[in-house]
């Protein structure tokens, strides 16, 4: 795809549509009034008839009379005080979303004022609608489909419409917002799909390929690498598989350096294939959702790759480990013991409590690399979805300045966060008679005790995101289809590119 940042007037843009952000109630004066004036009336016409709604992302596409454009689609942004980052990365996908089906080669986004309601101002709003619109791109349909013919429009070019602005640096921010919102449908596409399609072995496979491609340094532990290191939680999730558990680790820059900011990020994703719960077994329903269980790993791959591409050479680690949680004659069993690399014993009362299993591995594993900072992200817990919903992801972190500079991100990413305390009078939950602890304990306060189980095997600035409820969307909204939603692959990418090391 093509991009470009004109300086024209809107309605001086060629392009199959041009895309008109809507800012509260539309008032036909200045630039909205001299545009609605060149499209024959159409757009006050259609807000007298009642087409016109203030509900942010509601779409209306009108004839565009003597504009240079062959459509308008009009999006309403909703209230100016409600504007946000996430507001403008939705609005770019939602419109891609709302041509689906349409013959669409060009699209034209006039950037209108937006830019006064986000900081970061023009290059921050053509950076995010950049990213939208490549983000909306994605179909999960597509991916198994060759006849499905309801996806957006694959644009040839892609204008951002900004009269008076800096061109060139708005071009610089479009740029990587399609780079970023590409990083992201990388890590959709990889988890949404099937558990026959990938196993713990083609998902290493998959890393293999992207490391080749951009320039990364891998390595994939096999169980009796896994077994030498005392990787005991990790190996015992993946034994009842006929799909061996891999440990995949991918490296940019030296080895052994750090970062700008001094630090030796390690990122660490779960990554189970497919979770049927092992011997503690999940019900049927939905059960198909847990291809998805693989989301953190998909998001972690990617985040590097992307990264890679913006800034080359950043020291940065990320760890997935892959496995599949089945049950069979090898299966772990409630009320196994295990050791995990650290040494500390593990009671394991819940086989379907594993994605912690093997973080917790994980975990230790990055420190040995040199880890000196790690995010694991993971679909954790049910109980984050039923306290948050799929809008906004839970989050864990000591010591506190960690988890400012990881939520910081988060905002510049235009993603959510909410974090949750680490109660100290939770952990006795997590007392074992035979080992140093469970994986599991009461329900009450199962987030708390998830990120608790965690903390065991971190000693470095650690930040927990349980993104379980926020991973993929059960049904479509205007700016998604239903299927994985790439988050928080934006807020690694920037947290990791707070220590590109700038070349002189």
């Amino acid at each position: 795809m093509q991009l470009r940042v004109v300086g024209d007037q809107p309605w001086d843009v060629p392009a199959d549509v041009l895309v008109v952000p809507i800012v509260g109630q539309p008032a036909f004066e200045g630039p909205l009034g001299e545009l609605n004036k060149r499209a024959g009336g159409e757009l006050a016409a259609m807000a007298a008839f009642g087409e016109f709604k203030s509900d942010r992302y509601a779409t209306v596409l009108a004839a565009s009379g003597e504009l240079a454009a062959g459509r308008v689609l009009a999006i309403s942004a909703g209230e100016p005080d409600a504007i946000t980052r996430q507001v403008i990365v939705r609005l770019g996908s939602t419109v891609e979303r709302r041509l689906a089906g349409r013959t669409v080669r060009s699209m034209a986004v006039w950037l209108s004022d937006l830019g006064a309601h986000v900081q970061g101002g023009a290059e921050a709003v053509a950076e995010l609608v950049a990213r939208g619109v490549v983000e909306g791109q994605f179909e999960p349909a597509t991916i198994y489909r060759t006849d499905y013919k309801g996806a957006p429009p694959e644009l040839d070019e892609l204008i951002l419409v900004a009269p008076g602005a800096n061109s060139a640096a708005l071009l610089n921010a479009a740029e990587r917002g399609v780079i970023i919102g590409e990083g992201a449908n990388l890590a959709r596409r990889l988890d949404n799909r099937a558990a026959n399609d990938v196993t713990p072995e083609v998902l290493a496979g998959e890393a293999r390929a992207l490391a080749e491609k951009y320039g990364l340094s891998i390595d994939v532990l096999d169980p009796a690498r896994a077994a030498e290191l005392g990787m005991g939680m990790f190996l015992a999730v993946g034994s009842g598989s006929d799909n061996p558990p891999r440990m995949i680790v991918l490296r940019s820059g030296a080895e052994g350096a750090k970062d700008a900011a001094g630090r030796r990020l390690a990122l660490i994703g779960k990554g189970v294939c497919f979770d049927s719960g092992g011997i503690s077994i999940k019900p049927a329903a939905s059960m198909e959702e847990m291809k998805m269980d693989k989301t953190g790993a998909c998001t972690v791959i990617a985040a590097i790759t992307t990264v890679a591409r913006l800034a080359p050479g950043t020291p940065l680690t990320v760890i997935a480990p892959a496995v599949e949680n089945m049950p069979g004659s090898h299966s772990a069993r409630p009320g196994d013991i295990v050791k995990a690399m650290n040494g500390k014993t593990v009671d394991i009362i819940n086989t379907d409590a594993e994605g912690r299993l093997i973080l917790g591995d994980a975990l230790c594993y990055a420190e040995k690399l040199g880890a000196t900072h790690m995010v694991d992200i993971a679909t954790l817990t049910g109980a984050v979805v039923r306290a948050l919903g799929d809008q906004m992801t839970g989050a864990f972190g000591t010591p506190q300045a960690w988890y400012d500079e990881v939520a910081t991100a988060g905002e510049r990413a235009g993603e959510r966060y909410w974090q949750l305390p680490m109660i100290e009078e939770y952990r006795p939950g997590l007392d074992s008679h035979y080992a140093d602890f469970t994986n599991t304990g009461p329900a009450d306060g199962g987030i708390i005790r998830s990120a608790l189980f965690l903390r065991e095997f971190t000693t470095v600035p650690w930040v927990h995101l349980d993104i379980a409820g926020t991973a993929y969307f059960r049904k479509k909204t205007p700016y998604a289809p239903a299927g994985a939603t790439g988050v928080s692959h934006a807020t690694l990418v920037e947290l990791a590119l707070t220590g590109a090391i700038r070349s002189a």
